[in-house]
Protein backbone atom coordinates (compact mmCIF):
# COMPACT_ATOMS: atom_id res chain seq x y z
CA UNK A 1 0.00 0.00 0.00
CA UNK A 2 2.78 2.55 0.65
CA UNK A 3 4.64 1.97 -2.49
CA UNK A 4 1.14 2.55 -4.46
CA UNK A 5 0.94 5.68 -2.10
CA UNK A 6 4.34 7.04 -3.15
CA UNK A 7 3.55 6.63 -6.65
CA UNK A 8 0.34 8.37 -6.32
CA UNK A 9 1.66 11.52 -4.15
CA UNK A 10 4.71 11.90 -6.83
CA UNK A 11 1.91 11.62 -9.59
CA UNK A 12 -0.20 14.83 -7.83
CA UNK A 13 3.41 16.50 -7.84
CA UNK A 14 4.00 16.46 -11.21
CA UNK A 15 1.09 17.50 -12.00
CA UNK A 16 1.33 20.19 -9.72
CA UNK A 17 -1.38 19.17 -7.61
CA UNK A 18 0.52 19.69 -4.56
CA UNK A 19 -2.71 19.63 -2.08
CA UNK A 20 -3.55 16.17 -2.64
CA UNK A 21 0.43 15.33 -2.72
CA UNK A 22 0.71 17.25 0.61
CA UNK A 23 -1.52 14.95 2.30
CA UNK A 24 -0.10 11.48 1.18
CA UNK A 25 3.44 12.71 1.65
CA UNK A 26 2.62 13.48 5.03
CA UNK A 27 0.66 10.21 5.57
CA UNK A 28 3.81 8.68 4.09
CA UNK A 29 5.91 10.25 6.64
CA UNK A 30 4.19 8.98 9.48
CA UNK A 31 4.17 5.77 8.16
CA UNK A 32 7.32 5.68 7.86
CA UNK A 33 9.14 8.18 10.57
CA UNK A 34 12.70 7.89 9.28
CA UNK A 35 12.53 8.26 5.41
CA UNK A 36 13.32 11.99 5.24
CA UNK A 37 12.48 11.82 1.73
CA UNK A 38 8.85 11.90 2.70
CA UNK A 39 9.16 14.89 4.53
CA UNK A 40 11.09 16.52 2.21
CA UNK A 41 8.58 16.36 -0.35
CA UNK A 42 5.75 17.32 1.56
CA UNK A 43 7.70 20.57 3.10
CA UNK A 44 7.97 21.55 -0.84
CA UNK A 45 4.43 20.90 -1.36
CA UNK A 46 3.38 23.30 1.74
CA UNK A 47 6.14 25.81 -0.32
CA UNK A 48 4.76 25.46 -3.50
CA UNK A 49 0.93 26.04 -2.13
CA UNK A 50 2.65 28.82 0.08
CA UNK A 51 1.22 27.36 3.50
CA UNK A 52 4.31 29.20 5.01
CA UNK A 53 2.61 29.13 8.23
CA UNK A 54 1.97 25.29 8.01
CA UNK A 55 5.96 24.79 6.46
CA UNK A 56 7.26 26.56 9.67
CA UNK A 57 5.50 24.62 12.34
CA UNK A 58 6.11 21.44 10.71
CA UNK A 59 9.95 22.10 10.27
CA UNK A 60 10.13 23.53 14.04
CA UNK A 61 8.03 20.30 15.01
CA UNK A 62 10.64 17.80 13.46
CA UNK A 63 13.35 19.33 14.78
CA UNK A 64 12.36 19.37 17.90
CA UNK A 65 12.24 15.96 17.22
CA UNK A 66 15.56 15.23 15.57
CA UNK A 67 18.29 18.68 16.21
CA UNK A 68 20.60 16.48 14.87
CA UNK A 69 18.96 16.25 11.46
CA UNK A 70 20.74 19.95 10.62
CA UNK A 71 19.41 19.66 7.10
CA UNK A 72 16.32 20.60 8.09
CA UNK A 73 17.78 24.24 8.67
CA UNK A 74 17.78 24.15 5.21
CA UNK A 75 14.21 23.38 4.48
CA UNK A 76 13.86 26.13 7.21
CA UNK A 77 16.67 28.72 5.11
CA UNK A 78 14.79 27.82 1.81
CA UNK A 79 11.21 28.51 3.35
CA UNK A 80 12.61 32.37 4.30
CA UNK A 81 14.37 32.90 1.28
CA UNK A 82 10.60 31.96 -0.73
CA UNK A 83 9.32 35.02 1.19
CA UNK A 84 12.42 36.90 0.38
CA UNK A 85 14.00 36.95 4.19
CA UNK A 86 17.21 37.29 2.77
CA UNK A 87 18.94 37.75 6.18
CA UNK A 88 17.06 35.16 7.95
CA UNK A 89 17.85 32.43 5.68
CA UNK A 90 21.34 33.48 5.86
CA UNK A 91 21.22 32.71 9.24
CA UNK A 92 19.83 29.33 9.08
CA UNK A 93 22.09 27.81 6.77
CA UNK A 94 24.74 29.41 9.03
CA UNK A 95 23.30 27.63 11.84
CA UNK A 96 22.86 24.07 9.88
CA UNK A 97 26.86 24.47 9.63
CA UNK A 98 27.51 25.45 12.91
CA UNK A 99 25.59 22.76 14.14
CA UNK A 100 27.07 19.99 11.93
CA UNK A 101 27.46 16.88 13.66
CA UNK A 102 30.90 14.72 13.24
CA UNK A 103 28.79 12.41 11.32
CA UNK A 104 29.62 11.17 7.87
CA UNK A 105 26.17 10.16 7.26
CA UNK A 106 25.19 13.66 8.51
CA UNK A 107 27.63 15.84 6.37
CA UNK A 108 26.39 14.28 3.43
CA UNK A 109 23.15 14.69 3.54
CA UNK A 110 23.41 18.15 4.58
CA UNK A 111 25.34 18.73 1.41
CA UNK A 112 23.01 17.10 -0.75
CA UNK A 113 20.08 19.77 0.86
CA UNK A 114 22.34 22.56 -0.41
CA UNK A 115 23.47 21.09 -3.64
CA UNK A 116 19.83 20.48 -4.05
CA UNK A 117 19.31 24.45 -3.71
CA UNK A 118 22.43 24.96 -6.01
CA UNK A 119 24.21 26.59 -3.16
CA UNK A 120 27.38 24.84 -3.99
CA UNK A 121 29.53 27.28 -1.71
CA UNK A 122 27.93 25.87 1.15
CA UNK A 123 27.73 22.50 0.25
CA UNK A 124 31.47 22.87 -0.06
CA UNK A 125 31.89 24.64 3.28
CA UNK A 126 29.90 21.73 4.62
CA UNK A 127 32.14 19.01 2.91
CA UNK A 128 35.21 20.83 4.31
CA UNK A 129 34.25 21.44 7.84
CA UNK A 130 32.71 17.51 7.79
CA UNK A 131 36.49 16.20 7.06
CA UNK A 132 38.15 18.66 9.74
CA UNK A 133 35.31 17.15 12.32
CA UNK A 134 36.13 13.32 11.19
CA UNK A 135 40.10 13.89 10.96
CA UNK A 136 40.29 12.82 7.74
CA UNK A 137 40.96 15.76 4.83
CA UNK A 138 40.42 13.25 1.84
CA UNK A 139 37.09 11.38 3.13
CA UNK A 140 34.85 13.67 0.79
CA UNK A 141 37.68 14.68 -1.70
CA UNK A 142 35.23 13.18 -4.58
CA UNK A 143 32.34 14.95 -3.48
CA UNK A 144 34.25 18.17 -3.37
CA UNK A 145 35.98 17.21 -6.91
CA UNK A 146 32.01 16.61 -8.02
CA UNK A 147 31.36 20.11 -6.57
CA UNK A 148 34.31 22.65 -7.68
CA UNK A 149 33.54 20.64 -10.99
CA UNK A 150 29.33 21.61 -11.19
CA UNK A 151 31.25 25.44 -10.03
CA UNK A 152 34.18 25.29 -13.05
CA UNK A 153 36.86 25.69 -10.73
CA UNK A 154 38.98 23.23 -12.76
CA UNK A 155 42.18 23.28 -10.31
CA UNK A 156 40.43 22.79 -7.12
CA UNK A 157 38.04 19.95 -9.41
CA UNK A 158 41.61 18.35 -10.03
CA UNK A 159 42.99 18.59 -6.60
CA UNK A 160 39.90 17.17 -4.88
CA UNK A 161 39.53 14.01 -7.72
CA UNK A 162 43.47 13.25 -7.04
CA UNK A 163 42.90 13.46 -3.39
CA UNK A 164 40.30 11.18 -3.94
CA UNK A 165 42.45 8.78 -6.19
CA UNK A 166 44.74 8.56 -3.49
CA UNK A 167 42.42 7.94 -1.06
CA UNK A 168 40.83 4.86 -3.15
CA UNK A 169 42.96 4.00 -6.31
CA UNK A 170 40.22 2.04 -7.25
CA UNK A 171 39.03 4.84 -8.74
CA UNK A 172 41.36 5.14 -11.22
CA UNK A 173 38.90 4.32 -14.18
CA UNK A 174 36.32 6.78 -12.74
CA UNK A 175 39.23 9.37 -13.03
CA UNK A 176 39.79 8.82 -16.64
CA UNK A 177 36.28 9.42 -17.37
CA UNK A 178 36.00 12.31 -15.23
CA UNK A 179 38.77 14.16 -16.63
CA UNK A 180 38.25 12.97 -19.72
CA UNK A 181 34.84 14.33 -19.71
CA UNK A 182 36.16 17.49 -18.00
CA UNK A 183 39.16 18.65 -18.82
CA UNK A 184 38.39 20.32 -22.43
CA UNK A 185 41.80 22.77 -22.82
CA UNK A 186 45.23 22.30 -23.43
CA UNK A 187 45.67 24.40 -19.81
CA UNK A 188 43.49 22.18 -18.29
CA UNK A 189 45.41 19.16 -18.80
CA UNK A 190 48.78 20.77 -18.48
CA UNK A 191 47.34 21.64 -14.84
CA UNK A 192 46.27 18.14 -14.49
CA UNK A 193 49.77 17.11 -15.49
CA UNK A 194 51.46 19.31 -12.90
CA UNK A 195 49.26 17.97 -10.25
CA UNK A 196 50.00 14.42 -10.99
CA UNK A 197 54.24 15.11 -10.46
CA UNK A 198 54.10 16.86 -7.49
CA UNK A 199 51.72 13.87 -6.27
CA UNK A 200 54.67 11.41 -7.35
CA UNK A 201 57.01 13.55 -5.55
CA UNK A 202 54.50 13.37 -2.37
CA UNK A 203 53.25 9.97 -2.52
CA UNK A 204 56.38 8.07 -3.78
CA UNK A 205 54.48 4.40 -3.54
CA UNK A 206 51.37 6.07 -5.30
CA UNK A 207 51.34 3.55 -8.75
CA UNK A 208 47.64 4.76 -9.70
CA UNK A 209 49.11 8.62 -9.75
CA UNK A 210 51.86 7.14 -12.40
CA UNK A 211 49.27 5.01 -14.59
CA UNK A 212 47.04 8.23 -14.71
CA UNK A 213 50.01 10.45 -16.18
CA UNK A 214 50.69 7.58 -18.48
CA UNK A 215 46.85 7.76 -19.26
CA UNK A 216 47.54 11.86 -19.42
CA UNK A 217 50.37 11.70 -21.72
CA UNK A 218 48.33 9.28 -24.18
CA UNK A 219 45.42 11.90 -23.93
CA UNK A 220 47.38 14.06 -25.58
CA UNK A 221 49.16 12.04 -27.97
CA UNK A 222 52.52 12.22 -26.45
CA UNK A 223 53.59 8.26 -26.95
CA UNK A 224 57.23 8.93 -25.99
CA UNK A 225 56.64 10.27 -22.74
CA UNK A 226 53.77 7.77 -22.09
CA UNK A 227 56.19 5.19 -23.31
CA UNK A 228 58.99 6.26 -20.56
CA UNK A 229 55.76 6.19 -17.69
CA UNK A 230 54.93 2.40 -19.28
CA UNK A 231 58.14 1.12 -19.28
CA UNK A 232 58.82 2.06 -15.70
CA UNK A 233 55.82 0.42 -14.62
CA UNK A 234 56.42 -2.58 -16.10
CA UNK A 235 59.99 -2.60 -14.43
CA UNK A 236 58.35 -1.58 -10.64
CA UNK A 237 55.35 -4.31 -11.12
CA UNK A 238 57.45 -6.88 -12.72
CA UNK A 239 54.45 -7.37 -15.06
CA UNK A 240 55.39 -9.06 -18.44
CA UNK A 241 55.01 -6.30 -20.84
CA UNK A 242 51.35 -6.15 -20.97
CA UNK A 243 50.62 -2.36 -21.05
CA UNK A 244 53.69 -1.48 -23.09
CA UNK A 245 51.87 -3.82 -25.82
CA UNK A 246 48.87 -1.86 -25.19
CA UNK A 247 50.54 1.20 -25.91
CA UNK A 248 52.40 0.35 -28.87
CA UNK A 249 48.89 -0.13 -30.07
CA UNK A 250 47.87 2.97 -29.64
CA UNK A 251 51.19 4.51 -30.88
CA UNK A 252 51.09 2.53 -34.06
CA UNK A 253 46.99 2.83 -35.01
CA UNK A 254 48.22 6.66 -34.71
CA UNK A 255 50.92 5.95 -36.69
CA UNK A 256 53.66 7.14 -34.36
CA UNK A 257 56.03 4.60 -35.75
CA UNK A 258 58.89 4.93 -33.80
CA UNK A 259 57.23 5.23 -30.74
CA UNK A 260 55.33 1.80 -31.30
CA UNK A 261 58.94 0.37 -32.59
CA UNK A 262 60.51 1.14 -29.07
CA UNK A 263 58.05 -0.02 -27.34
CA UNK A 264 57.74 -3.54 -29.25
CA UNK A 265 61.48 -3.38 -28.81
CA UNK A 266 61.76 -3.44 -25.05
CA UNK A 267 59.10 -6.33 -25.14
CA UNK A 268 61.54 -8.07 -27.30
CA UNK A 269 64.66 -7.78 -25.88
CA UNK A 270 63.56 -6.75 -21.65
CA UNK A 271 60.69 -9.35 -21.88
CA UNK A 272 62.18 -11.98 -23.80
CA UNK A 273 60.58 -15.54 -25.13
CA UNK A 274 58.93 -15.90 -21.47
CA UNK A 275 56.94 -12.73 -21.81
CA UNK A 276 53.07 -14.06 -23.46
CA UNK A 277 53.41 -11.15 -26.21
CA UNK A 278 56.84 -11.97 -27.08
CA UNK A 279 55.46 -13.19 -30.94
CA UNK A 280 52.97 -10.53 -30.96
CA UNK A 281 55.93 -7.98 -30.21
CA UNK A 282 57.97 -9.61 -33.13
CA UNK A 283 55.12 -9.28 -35.34
CA UNK A 284 53.98 -6.30 -35.10
CA UNK A 285 56.98 -4.94 -34.81
CA UNK A 286 57.95 -6.17 -38.56
CA UNK A 287 53.74 -4.96 -39.45
CA UNK A 288 55.45 -1.44 -38.04
CA UNK A 289 58.78 -1.00 -39.71
CA UNK A 290 56.89 -1.59 -43.07
CA UNK A 291 54.28 1.04 -42.66
CA UNK A 292 56.83 3.70 -40.97
CA UNK A 293 59.08 2.74 -44.36
CA UNK A 294 56.39 2.62 -47.62
CA UNK A 295 54.21 5.55 -45.97
CA UNK A 296 57.39 7.39 -45.29
CA UNK A 297 58.24 8.01 -49.00
CA UNK A 298 61.75 8.30 -48.85
CA UNK A 299 62.77 4.75 -48.83
CA UNK A 300 65.79 2.94 -51.17
CA UNK A 301 66.27 -0.32 -52.40
CA UNK A 302 68.35 -1.22 -49.80
CA UNK A 303 66.24 -0.37 -46.93
CA UNK A 304 63.42 -2.53 -48.51
CA UNK A 305 66.32 -5.53 -48.60
CA UNK A 306 66.77 -5.06 -44.95
CA UNK A 307 62.92 -5.25 -44.37
CA UNK A 308 62.96 -8.20 -46.09
CA UNK A 309 65.56 -9.74 -44.56
CA UNK A 310 63.97 -9.39 -40.95
CA UNK A 311 60.67 -10.94 -42.40
CA UNK A 312 62.86 -13.57 -43.58
CA UNK A 313 64.87 -13.72 -40.01
CA UNK A 314 60.99 -13.83 -38.16
CA UNK A 315 59.80 -16.82 -40.62
CA UNK A 316 63.12 -18.95 -39.89
CA UNK A 317 62.55 -18.52 -35.94
CA UNK A 318 59.04 -18.84 -36.19
CA UNK A 319 57.98 -20.96 -39.14
CA UNK A 320 55.65 -20.73 -42.16
CA UNK A 321 52.15 -21.63 -40.71
CA UNK A 322 48.89 -20.62 -39.96
CA UNK A 323 50.10 -18.38 -36.98
CA UNK A 324 52.49 -16.72 -39.02
CA UNK A 325 50.01 -16.26 -41.96
CA UNK A 326 49.41 -12.83 -41.97
CA UNK A 327 53.84 -12.38 -42.33
CA UNK A 328 54.28 -14.21 -45.09
CA UNK A 329 51.32 -12.44 -46.79
CA UNK A 330 53.29 -8.80 -45.61
CA UNK A 331 56.31 -10.40 -47.19
CA UNK A 332 54.48 -11.21 -50.57
CA UNK A 333 52.99 -7.85 -50.50
CA UNK A 334 56.30 -6.56 -49.78
CA UNK A 335 57.71 -8.74 -52.63
CA UNK A 336 55.17 -7.60 -55.17
CA UNK A 337 54.60 -4.07 -54.77
CA UNK A 338 58.21 -2.87 -53.66
CA UNK A 339 60.46 -5.28 -54.58
CA UNK A 340 59.17 -5.78 -57.80
CA UNK A 341 59.66 -9.79 -57.32
CA UNK A 342 56.16 -11.34 -59.13
CA UNK A 343 57.13 -14.55 -58.68
CA UNK A 344 58.55 -14.51 -55.26
CA UNK A 345 55.42 -13.40 -54.07
CA UNK A 346 53.21 -15.84 -56.25
CA UNK A 347 55.87 -18.35 -54.31
CA UNK A 348 54.72 -16.96 -50.92
CA UNK A 349 51.11 -16.94 -51.63
CA UNK A 350 50.64 -20.34 -52.85
CA UNK A 351 52.48 -22.17 -50.13
CA UNK A 352 50.15 -20.08 -47.81
CA UNK A 353 46.57 -21.04 -48.87
CA UNK A 354 47.90 -24.86 -48.50
CA UNK A 355 48.80 -24.16 -44.48
CA UNK A 356 46.20 -27.10 -42.41
CA UNK A 357 44.21 -25.21 -40.53
CA UNK A 358 44.55 -21.55 -41.90
CA UNK A 359 41.81 -19.30 -40.78
CA UNK A 360 39.28 -19.13 -43.96
CA UNK A 361 39.36 -15.44 -43.83
CA UNK A 362 43.02 -15.02 -43.39
CA UNK A 363 42.80 -17.66 -46.66
CA UNK A 364 40.79 -15.66 -48.79
CA UNK A 365 42.91 -12.55 -48.18
CA UNK A 366 45.61 -14.45 -49.16
CA UNK A 367 43.55 -15.82 -52.39
CA UNK A 368 42.18 -12.27 -53.42
CA UNK A 369 46.16 -11.32 -53.19
CA UNK A 370 47.29 -14.08 -55.30
CA UNK A 371 44.81 -13.61 -57.53
CA UNK A 372 46.08 -9.93 -57.73
CA UNK A 373 49.37 -11.25 -58.54
CA UNK A 374 48.33 -13.75 -61.22
CA UNK A 375 46.79 -10.34 -62.97
CA UNK A 376 50.12 -8.57 -62.44
CA UNK A 377 51.78 -11.33 -64.38
CA UNK A 378 48.98 -11.41 -67.23
CA UNK A 379 47.78 -14.81 -65.79
CA UNK A 380 43.70 -13.42 -66.49
CA UNK A 381 42.15 -17.25 -66.05
CA UNK A 382 44.33 -18.14 -62.78
CA UNK A 383 43.25 -14.73 -61.55
CA UNK A 384 39.40 -14.97 -62.05
CA UNK A 385 39.49 -18.52 -60.61
CA UNK A 386 41.12 -17.30 -57.50
CA UNK A 387 38.67 -13.98 -56.96
CA UNK A 388 35.26 -16.42 -58.36
CA UNK A 389 36.00 -19.26 -55.36
CA UNK A 390 36.15 -16.56 -52.53
CA UNK A 391 33.24 -14.38 -53.68
CA UNK A 392 31.20 -17.96 -53.59
CA UNK A 393 32.53 -19.19 -50.19
CA UNK A 394 31.78 -15.26 -48.81
CA UNK A 395 28.86 -14.45 -51.19
CA UNK A 396 27.18 -12.18 -48.91
CA UNK A 397 30.55 -10.79 -46.80
CA UNK A 398 32.42 -7.62 -48.02
CA UNK A 399 35.11 -10.01 -48.60
CA UNK A 400 33.14 -11.80 -51.14
CA UNK A 401 31.92 -8.18 -52.50
CA UNK A 402 35.50 -7.41 -52.62
CA UNK A 403 36.71 -10.65 -54.63
CA UNK A 404 33.23 -10.25 -57.22
CA UNK A 405 34.81 -6.06 -57.70
CA UNK A 406 38.29 -7.36 -58.59
CA UNK A 407 36.48 -9.75 -60.72
CA UNK A 408 34.28 -7.42 -62.23
CA UNK A 409 37.32 -5.04 -63.08
CA UNK A 410 39.46 -7.93 -64.60
CA UNK A 411 36.12 -7.79 -66.66
CA UNK A 412 36.68 -4.23 -67.62
CA UNK A 413 40.42 -4.53 -68.23
CA UNK A 414 39.83 -7.45 -71.07
CA UNK A 415 36.78 -4.79 -72.75
CA UNK A 416 33.52 -6.79 -71.43
CA UNK A 417 32.23 -3.52 -70.30
CA UNK A 418 28.84 -4.77 -70.14
CA UNK A 419 29.43 -7.64 -67.75
CA UNK A 420 31.62 -5.72 -66.04
CA UNK A 421 28.57 -2.89 -65.52
CA UNK A 422 26.37 -5.21 -64.75
CA UNK A 423 28.43 -6.39 -61.80
CA UNK A 424 29.41 -3.15 -60.17
CA UNK A 425 26.03 -1.98 -60.37
CA UNK A 426 24.83 -4.93 -58.28
CA UNK A 427 27.77 -3.96 -55.95
CA UNK A 428 26.87 -0.31 -55.49
CA UNK A 429 24.57 -1.87 -52.56
CA UNK A 430 27.51 -3.24 -51.10
CA UNK A 431 28.00 -2.82 -47.48
CA UNK A 432 31.86 -1.63 -47.85
CA UNK A 433 31.36 2.18 -48.47
CA UNK A 434 34.70 1.90 -50.34
CA UNK A 435 33.75 -1.03 -52.83
CA UNK A 436 30.23 0.85 -53.26
CA UNK A 437 31.75 4.16 -54.34
CA UNK A 438 34.33 2.81 -56.65
CA UNK A 439 31.21 0.16 -58.15
CA UNK A 440 29.06 3.30 -58.60
CA UNK A 441 32.32 5.25 -59.54
CA UNK A 442 33.18 2.73 -62.49
CA UNK A 443 29.31 2.23 -63.53
CA UNK A 444 28.94 5.78 -64.18
CA UNK A 445 32.63 6.21 -65.74
CA UNK A 446 31.80 3.41 -68.45
CA UNK A 447 28.24 4.26 -69.41
CA UNK A 448 28.90 8.18 -69.91
CA UNK A 449 31.87 6.92 -72.38
CA UNK A 450 29.82 4.52 -73.73
CA UNK A 451 26.88 6.31 -74.09
CA UNK A 452 28.99 8.91 -76.02
CA UNK A 453 31.27 6.77 -78.21
CA UNK A 454 30.10 5.14 -81.25
CA UNK A 455 33.07 3.03 -81.10
CA UNK A 456 34.44 1.45 -77.76
CA UNK A 457 37.91 1.79 -78.69
CA UNK A 458 39.31 4.82 -76.73
CA UNK A 459 37.46 2.99 -73.55
CA UNK A 460 39.37 0.16 -74.67
CA UNK A 461 42.17 1.73 -74.90
CA UNK A 462 42.71 3.14 -71.74
CA UNK A 463 41.30 0.00 -69.93
CA UNK A 464 44.19 -1.62 -71.13
CA UNK A 465 46.50 1.43 -70.11
CA UNK A 466 44.53 0.98 -66.78
CA UNK A 467 45.83 -2.68 -66.14
CA UNK A 468 49.20 -1.87 -67.37
CA UNK A 469 49.44 0.29 -64.71
CA UNK A 470 48.09 -2.27 -62.22
CA UNK A 471 50.89 -4.43 -63.20
CA UNK A 472 53.42 -1.71 -62.69
CA UNK A 473 53.76 -1.24 -66.06
CA UNK A 474 54.43 2.36 -66.09
CA UNK A 475 56.24 3.08 -69.60
CA UNK A 476 53.90 0.84 -71.62
CA UNK A 477 50.64 2.47 -69.79
CA UNK A 478 52.13 6.07 -70.90
CA UNK A 479 53.07 4.90 -74.13
CA UNK A 480 49.19 3.48 -74.72
CA UNK A 481 47.92 6.81 -73.23
CA UNK A 482 49.85 8.97 -75.17
CA UNK A 483 48.25 6.86 -78.39
CA UNK A 484 45.06 7.09 -77.24
CA UNK A 485 45.46 11.21 -77.53
CA UNK A 486 47.03 11.03 -80.63
CA UNK A 487 43.95 9.26 -81.99
CA UNK A 488 41.35 10.24 -80.58
CA UNK A 489 42.54 14.36 -79.92
CA UNK A 490 40.27 16.15 -77.08
CA UNK A 491 38.42 13.04 -76.39
CA UNK A 492 36.06 12.90 -72.95
CA UNK A 493 38.68 10.97 -71.78
CA UNK A 494 41.71 13.48 -71.44
CA UNK A 495 40.92 14.53 -68.21
CA UNK A 496 40.77 11.32 -67.77
CA UNK A 497 43.93 10.48 -68.95
CA UNK A 498 45.62 12.95 -67.25
CA UNK A 499 44.83 11.77 -63.61
CA UNK A 500 45.89 8.48 -64.70
CA UNK A 501 49.47 9.94 -65.24
CA UNK A 502 49.01 11.78 -61.99
CA UNK A 503 48.57 8.34 -60.32
CA UNK A 504 51.66 6.97 -61.51
CA UNK A 505 53.73 10.05 -61.36
CA UNK A 506 52.55 9.86 -57.48
CA UNK A 507 53.61 6.26 -57.33
CA UNK A 508 56.71 7.05 -58.89
CA UNK A 509 57.18 9.41 -55.96
CA UNK A 510 57.58 12.25 -58.75
CA UNK A 511 55.24 14.92 -56.76
CA UNK A 512 55.88 17.52 -58.55
CA UNK A 513 55.22 15.69 -62.09
CA UNK A 514 51.63 14.54 -60.64
CA UNK A 515 50.55 17.90 -58.85
CA UNK A 516 51.53 19.76 -62.90
CA UNK A 517 48.95 16.85 -64.03
CA UNK A 518 46.62 17.74 -61.73
CA UNK A 519 46.91 21.48 -62.20
CA UNK A 520 46.44 20.64 -65.78
CA UNK A 521 42.87 19.06 -64.49
CA UNK A 522 41.85 22.24 -63.20
CA UNK A 523 43.07 24.74 -65.78
CA UNK A 524 40.96 22.48 -68.52
CA UNK A 525 38.41 21.04 -67.16
CA UNK A 526 37.14 22.76 -64.03
CA UNK A 527 33.52 21.51 -64.67
CA UNK A 528 34.49 17.94 -65.02
CA UNK A 529 34.25 15.27 -62.34
CA UNK A 530 37.42 15.02 -62.00
CA UNK A 531 37.64 18.41 -61.02
CA UNK A 532 36.97 18.13 -57.27
CA UNK A 533 39.13 15.15 -56.57
CA UNK A 534 42.06 16.80 -58.52
CA UNK A 535 42.06 19.84 -56.24
CA UNK A 536 41.84 18.02 -53.32
CA UNK A 537 44.95 15.63 -54.45
CA UNK A 538 46.92 18.90 -55.48
CA UNK A 539 46.32 19.99 -51.69
CA UNK A 540 46.93 16.74 -50.45
CA UNK A 541 50.31 16.78 -52.33
CA UNK A 542 51.10 20.32 -50.98
CA UNK A 543 50.49 19.40 -47.14
CA UNK A 544 52.10 15.85 -47.18
CA UNK A 545 55.09 16.50 -49.55
CA UNK A 546 55.82 19.45 -51.29
CA UNK A 547 55.89 21.62 -47.98
CA UNK A 548 53.46 24.37 -48.90
CA UNK A 549 50.46 24.40 -46.62
CA UNK A 550 49.59 27.83 -47.11
CA UNK A 551 48.85 26.88 -50.97
CA UNK A 552 47.33 23.47 -48.99
CA UNK A 553 45.09 25.59 -47.03
CA UNK A 554 43.64 28.09 -50.09
CA UNK A 555 42.74 24.75 -52.15
CA UNK A 556 40.88 22.83 -49.51
CA UNK A 557 39.12 26.67 -49.02
CA UNK A 558 38.65 26.69 -52.96
CA UNK A 559 37.02 23.20 -53.39
CA UNK A 560 34.74 23.43 -49.92
CA UNK A 561 33.03 26.86 -51.38
CA UNK A 562 33.49 26.36 -54.92
CA UNK A 563 32.51 22.67 -54.73
CA UNK A 564 30.47 22.32 -51.71
CA UNK A 565 27.85 19.35 -53.67
CA UNK A 566 31.41 17.44 -53.91
CA UNK A 567 31.48 14.52 -51.41
CA UNK A 568 35.24 15.96 -50.68
CA UNK A 569 33.95 18.98 -49.66
CA UNK A 570 33.54 17.87 -45.59
CA UNK A 571 36.97 16.55 -45.59
CA UNK A 572 38.12 19.45 -47.41
CA UNK A 573 36.69 21.90 -44.76
CA UNK A 574 38.15 19.78 -41.69
CA UNK A 575 41.60 19.60 -43.31
CA UNK A 576 41.62 23.68 -43.94
CA UNK A 577 40.67 23.74 -40.37
CA UNK A 578 42.95 21.84 -39.15
CA UNK A 579 46.05 23.17 -41.04
CA UNK A 580 44.26 26.81 -39.58
CA UNK A 581 44.99 25.56 -36.21
CA UNK A 582 41.08 25.38 -35.19
CA UNK A 583 40.35 22.39 -32.98
CA UNK A 584 39.27 19.51 -34.98
CA UNK A 585 37.72 16.65 -33.27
Amino acid sequence: MSAQDSRLAQQYYQNGEYEKAASLYNKLFEENKNNDFYFSKYIDCLIYMEDYAGCEEAIKKQLKKNPKSVQLYVSYGNLYERQYMDDKAKAKYREAIDKLPSDRFAVTKLANAFIALTKYELATETYEKGAELLKDRNIFAYNLGDLYRRKGDVNLMIESYLNSLNDNPGRLNTMKTMFQRNLLTEEDYDELQTQLYNNIQEHEDGVHFSELLAWVFIQRKDYTSALRQVKALDRRLEENGGRVYKLAEVANNDKDYETAIAAYDYIIQEKGKISTFYLDSKRDLLGCKRKQLVEGYEYTQEDLKVLEQQYITFLDEFGKNKTTATIVQELANLEAFYLNDIDKAIEFLKELIAYNGLNRHVLARGKISLADFYLMKGEKWEATLLYSQVDKEFKDDILGHEARYRNAKLSYYAADFEWAQAQFDVLKASTSKLISNDAIDLSVFIMDEMGLDTTSVPLQTYAEADLLVFQNRFGDAFEKLDSLNTAFPNHTLEDDILYMKSEVHYKKREYKKSEAMLEKIVEKFPEGIRADNAIFKIAELNETHLDNIEKAKGLYEKLFLEYSGSTLAVDARKKFRKLRGDDVQ
